[in-house]
């Protein structure tokens, strides 16, 4: 065959490289034949779903049906919970499905995306598959400089992502910072305040949450998921919220049917568990205080964090300690792709969980 297939593509797909999650148990399992694995690579919730959707799950027969494809009821539920219309809210398969929409109804070969250095991977990677312009703000202590967002901003941008708190540095931006920045956003420029980590980082006082401004900005997204504190991450569903108009849109490139029916069942499950939350929330701050105390004990340093993992500077290239986790039966992320070969990102777990990625952290330091 001589076609070159890559030349098909076109140019912001061709130069893509495609998202790498974190490293499977199962295909670790496979290399090294170990018995005893953790998995704190993916900020996951380590409680797994809560009983009262299992129990839902286990109980639903129709999956001969297709789903509601506009979902209806967790719509509904969604719009009672932030006191805001059905008609402004989106749902995706997983949040990320959301930005990826966002910039497929309003970004062009022709505009600019803003968004930070090492925030979220899928932000360069929508920009590039529309061919729009990356322009990527430099990081001030590992966090969003909203000042230089504001000044980056030309007759081109129609983009700007904001992650609050950000993954993977876990920063966050207090809510009169960002309030003030969306207010000098010109109106035509669409600003997307992804807070996928809220649940954990709205403990904090002058956290924002971004919901409540939706009447103020017409031109403002949030995105929330399912994936992070409600235990949902294998059923892939987040969701926007924003005026009725850019809903609208939204919901014109949404893919039919993009919520499976255990995924809508469980969501609006999860939503009315507010224990589980709360128990969520908790296993979070007693096991990010467990690790901040043993990263302390090692000497170590690591960017304090509003999210549910904590990046650790080891102040050397830390693919060599990744490899060496890996051995021992933990996983943790690599974040070199994110322009920090030095860090290695670590989801708060199980304390058990924990307690095993210092012990065997502490076996490779003193090497």
């Amino acid at each position: 065959m001589s076609c070159d297939l890559l030349s098909l593509a076109t140019p912001g797909v061709a130069g893509l490289q495609p998202y790498h999650p974190g490293k499977p148990i199962e295909e670790l399992q496979r290399e090294l034949g170990l018995d005893e694995i953790v998995k704190l690579a993916s900020n996951e919730n380590p409680l797994g779903p809560g009983k009262k959707v299992l129990d839902a799950i286990a109980s639903y027969k129709d999956l001969s049906r297709y789903p509601d494809g506009n979902g209806f009821s967790l719509k509904n539920a969604l719009a009672e919970k932030h006191n805001l219309e059905p008609e402004q809210i989106t749902l995706g398969n997983g949040s990320n499905d959301v930005l990826e929409m966002t910039a497929r109804a309003f970004v062009t070969n022709e505009h600019q995306v803003i968004y930070s250095q090492h925030s979220f991977a899928v932000y360069p990677i929508v920009t590039q598959a529309v061919g729009a312009e990356h322009v990527v703000i430099d990081a001030i202590e590992w966090g969003h400089d909203l000042s230089a967002m504001l000044n980056a901003i030309t007759d081109r941008t129609r983009l700007i992502f904001i992650a609050n708190p950000n993954n993977p540095t876990g920063t966050w931006v207090n809510k009169n910072e960002l309030r003030a920045m969306i207010e000098n956003v010109p109106e035509h420029l669409i600003v997307l305040v992804d807070e996928a980590y809220f649940e954990y980082a709205r403990v904090e006082e002058n956290y924002p949450d971004c919901s409540l401004w939706l009447n103020d900005f017409k031109n403002l997204i949030v995105t929330r998921t399912f994936s992070k504190a409600y235990g949902l991450a294998g059923l892939r569903v987040g969701y926007a919220l924003s005026h009725p108009d850019i809903a609208n849109l939204l919901n014109r490139v949404r893919q039919p049917f993009n919520n499976n029916s255990l995924a809508l069942l469980a969501a609006e499950t999860a939503l009315q568990d507010e224990s589980y939350i709360n128990e969520s929330v908790q296993i979070n701050k007693s096991g990010m205080k467990q690790l901040v105390l043993a990263l302390d004990d090692m000497g170590l340093e690591f960017i304090p964090s509003k999210g549910n993992f904590i990046c650790v500077d080891f102040e050397q290239a830390a693919d060599d300690i990744y490899q060496a986790l890996l051995k021992a039966g933990v996983i943790v992320r690599p974040i070199a792709n994110y322009g920090m070969p030095n860090y290695l990102r670590v989801s708060i777990g199980l304390e058990s969980e924990n307690k095993k990625f210092v012990n065997e952290l502490g076996k490779i330091m003193s090497q």
